[in-house]
């Protein structure tokens, strides 16, 4: 095992044995409402959150049940919050998904105003500006948690596979989008089986993996304040699923 792998299985939550799926999503209140207690506040003084990685994907995975349910809540969309948040704000989550039309993410995990930074791309593909944009929670807010969500039957993945396999380029700025999937389609390439979706999961895969060794993301996740999860969205069920956590911690 080399030095990146190594670190990598260090800070792997479900892959190592960590956090089990039962331990990550919380339990319905008594009063079966569902609704959410406001986002906690950064602690300005440690430059923590006071919600810890953990803490944040329990937050997340309950409203993702509620909305596959069909028991959404529609949380903090008032008028007294929109005021309020005029001013500041504390996310407590960055969410990196696909611009698809069907997996918005404050709806997906049932979340308002204020909840989270989402960050959206064809594939969850990133590149400078976009890490940029990922690091801002952490960095500026003390957010605890970046969710990296590929969905079923990503239509950026497809068009990849296609022009691949059919030696047809795209346009320009969509190709850069198909270079920046292929290594994951080559990996999935490899595997066989349904290599849209498996590369689907790769592609969300290698993003996590690549925010993990983050030079500015790093300090944050060895001291604990800051957890990764690659996830994956189901269409056809509306449920949000664990591939993989990083620098998730019990609590």
């Amino acid at each position: 095992m080399n030095d990146f792998s190594r670190r990598m299985a260090l800070r792997s939550g479900l892959a190592t044995g960590g956090l089990g799926l039962a331990a990550l999503v919380p339990a319905v209140s008594a009063s079966g409402s569902g609704r959410l207690a406001p986002a906690a506040h950064p602690d300005t003084s440690t430059g923590t959150h006071t919600l810890t990685p953990a803490q944040a994907w329990r937050r997340l995975a309950r409203g993702n049940h509620a909305w596959a349910t069909g028991a959404r809540t529609c949380p903090d969309e008032d008028l007294p919050l929109r005021h309020e948040l005029a001013h500041e704000q504390h996310p407590f989550a960055v969410v990196v998904s696909c611009i698809d039309s069907r997996v918005p993410p404050e709806t997906v995990f049932d979340q308002g105003l204020g909840s989270m930074f989402v960050v959206r791309t064809g594939a969850q593909t990133v590149d400078g500006l976009v890490t940029g944009s990922i690091e801002y929670g952490p960095v500026e807010h003390a957010t605890p948690l970046i969710v990296v969500m590929g969905h079923q039957r990503c239509g950026a993945v497809k068009a990849t596979v296609e022009s691949i396999e059919h030696h047809h380029p795209l346009p320009p700025h969509l190709n850069a989008v198909v270079d920046s999937i292929r290594p994951a389609y080559e990996r999935a390439r490899r595997h066989g089986g349904d290599v849209v979706d498996r590369t689907i999961r790769i592609q969300t895969l290698r993003t996590v993996a690549a925010l993990a060794v983050d030079p500015v993301l790093v300090p944050k996740i060895d001291k604990g304040v800051l957890g990764l999860v690659a996830a994956y969205y189901s269409l056809d069920t509306g449920r949000v699923s664990v591939l993989r956590t990083v620098g998730m911690r019990p609590s």
